[in-house]
């Protein structure tokens, strides 16, 4: 686990719980203390609906360690059979996230063995909500987390080592077995990039305004992720494919190279004009006439493809997904362009994205 503000935000929840339960002569603060650290999210809206989700464990817990204290008294054996109940009608109710504080709960309540025991039941309710509220109020209030500038960054460290092993590969001056674990690294690093896009996308938004703008960058966001796969899927075929794209013809193999050279720069450029750092009338696709057209490209593979079966040159079945993938790759670099070009004429105003910042 990496330190960062998701751990000093349990700390303060827990403080301020404990705080909050003793204010409120609360007996027993350490149960409120205990909810604040299994309420502490990710995200603002999962803390949200997992505080509806505790409470609701809170009162089933607490309902059933009541009923069974009092059918059954406070014997070891009671205090079991509730908490098995309790689980399966959780697990009925689809709420397996919160089982842990329901037990507590069922715990806390039927260790009571006097005459005061449904008050006390009472209080340990309440002081558990308390709690599970302290802990929401914290992850509202204290080091509210920003996943827009999150993710965006993210996406753009991703890429740029994407550009840069993409550049050693298509030259075939990488070595073997670091390229393979930089394979590996990168798609940890695009599926990080996908719980971000999702911790963002559960973000609320209350005005109508931020939510058209929102829903706008979501679709920006989105195609980034999908170009920053494409470009990883052109890396995976360079580094399973290089023996056989040694063997290639050469003026083939140079147009590949060449080709993926406007790409990454391309690629590049498309980031820099999001954040607003390069003018759309500089983009290097703009005007470029001296790039061959998709249809072109494979016409030349087609009378290549002629040429192995009579030479035997290379393996043209090979370089048909190489192919694949670069044209692919150029598809939705040309989309994501489309996308932000469209994106600045609406909401240009509204890019605020810091790639200074540390993740």
């Amino acid at each position: 686990m990496k330190f960062g503000a998701r751990i000093v935000k349990t700390g303060v929840a827990i403080v301020f719980a404990l705080f909050m339960a003793d204010l409120l002569n609360l007996p027993s603060p350490i149960f409120a203390g205990i909810a604040a650290i299994f309420a502490i999210q990710p995200s603002i809206y999962r803390s949200y609906l997992y505080i509806i989700e505790q409470i609701q464990s809170n009162l089933i817990g607490a309902s059933v360690a009541v009923v069974f204290a009092l059918i059954f008294g406070h014997h070891y054996v009671a205090v079991g059979l509730a908490a098995v109940i309790t689980i399966a009608i959780m697990l009925k109710l689809k709420l397996e996230k919160s089982i842990s504080l329901a037990l507590v709960t069922i715990i806390a309540i039927m260790e009571v063995q006097n005459d005061d025991f449904l008050t006390f039941a009472l209080i340990r309710v309440v002081t558990i909500v308390v709690g599970v509220l302290a802990a929401f109020v914290v992850n509202l209030v204290f080091m509210p987390p920003k996943y827009e500038t999150k993710l965006f960054q993210s996406i753009h460290k991703t890429t740029d080592e994407l550009i840069r092993w993409t550049r050693l590969a298509k030259r075939q001056a990488s070595e073997h077995t670091a390229t393979k674990q930089s394979l590996d690294k990168l798609r940890e690093q695009l599926i990080k990039v996908d719980q971000f896009y999702l911790f963002y996308k559960e973000e609320r938004s209350y005005f109508r305004n931020e939510k058209h703008s929102k829903a706008r960058k979501l679709v920006v966001y989105r195609q980034m992720i999908s170009a920053a796969n494409k470009g990883w899927d052109v890396l995976k075929r360079l580094h399973i494919h290089e023996n056989e794209l040694a063997n290639i013809p050469e003026h083939f193999r140079m147009m590949i190279q060449e080709r993926l050279d406007f790409l990454l720069t391309y690629h590049e450029q498309i980031h820099l004009k999001y954040t607003g750092k390069l003018k759309s009338e500089h983009s290097i696709w703009m005007g470029s006439e001296e790039m061959l057209q998709r249809h072109e490209v494979m016409e030349i593979f087609a009378r290549e493809i002629a040429l192995s079966k009579e030479e035997e040159v290379f393996s043209s079945y090979h370089l048909l997904h190489l192919l694949s993938a670069v044209l692919d790759y150029e598809e939705q670099l040309e989309h994501l362009d489309t996308l932000i070009i469209s994106h600045q004429n609406y909401h240009g105003e509204e890019i605020t994205v810091k790639l200074e910042d540390e993740l």
